[in-house]
């Protein structure tokens, strides 16, 4: 942020059992449940998850954006042999997340810093990165030039997947899409949350060239015993936004 330009200001809310975020406006920036602090509260977190269906152990996680620390909460707690470091710009936010979101101290596991994300990036250094940065309802356009998502493709090592929400009335989503395809040579699907007008990217790094769609099937089932997430209603999202041929989901080519 430039010198001398005023930071947004940052709102805390509690209502219905639950608690709100705000960044610059009145968008909900992040949500926790107060009776479930590490429950992911939002619909478009849930499906973010939904990577686990081609990269379902994932050792090193770099999360640029914090908010109220769903993702990295959710991460801590469930995906244990996952390390998690999150950069955050705006040091109110770590404030915030710390105070009212109930995100636990630095560890072995979970690190936050406060930074430039589109800074944090350097080869080989995650296995999966995710990216959820807003100010108020604009994504962040710095982490959505082809610069970023090319230092991105090569922050990744394979297997790797990117992971990241944009808002479906987004006038630019057509244009980060096609950007997204040139830096991972068209390996990117594409899923709209089940509720929240909201869709997510999953721009892989050394996938294969097609998964079976009764693999996908099978996977769902053990990642929502698992985790409890509705992974098999994800399956059906995919397959309506993206190539299929012959029982195949298409990840690349053509």
């Amino acid at each position: 942020m430039s010198a001398g330009k005023r930071k947004p200001a940052i709102a805390v809310s509690d209502a219905r059992g639950v608690r709100t975020l705000h960044v610059g406006g009145e968008a909900i920036q992040s949500a926790m449940r107060l009776d479930d602090p590490h429950a992911l509260a939002l619909d478009y977190t849930r499906c973010m998850m939904a990577f686990l269906l081609f990269h379902p152990q994932p050792r090193e996680a770099l999360m640029i954006g914090l908010g109220g620390a769903s993702l990295p909460k959710f991460f801590h707690r469930h995906l244990r042999s996952t390390r998690v470091r999150v950069v955050e710009l705006d040091e109110r936010v770590v404030a915030a997340a710390r105070t009212h979101f109930a995100l636990p101290r630095d560890d072995e596991r979970l690190t936050v810093e406060v930074g430039d994300g589109a800074q944090a990036l350097a080869p080989e250094c995650c296995d999966v990165l995710v990216i959820d940065a807003y100010h108020d309802e604009k994504h962040v356009p710095q982490l959505a030039s082809a610069e970023f998502y090319d230092a991105a493709f090569l922050a990744l090592r394979e297997p790797g997947v990117l992971v990241v929400n944009f808002m479906d009335d987004d006038p630019q989503f057509d244009q980060y899409l096609q950007r997204l395809e040139r830096a991972f040579g068209g390996a990117v699907l594409a899923m709209a949350a089940l509720y929240d007008p909201n869709i997510l990217c999953f721009a892989l790094r050394g996938a294969p060239a097609a998964i079976e769609w009764s693999t996908l099937r099978r996977r769902a089932q053990k990642l929502e015993a698992r985790y409890g997430l509705p992974f098999t209603r994800y399956v059906p999202k995919l397959r309506a936004m993206n190539r299929a041929a012959a029982g195949v989901l298409v990840i690349q080519g053509g």
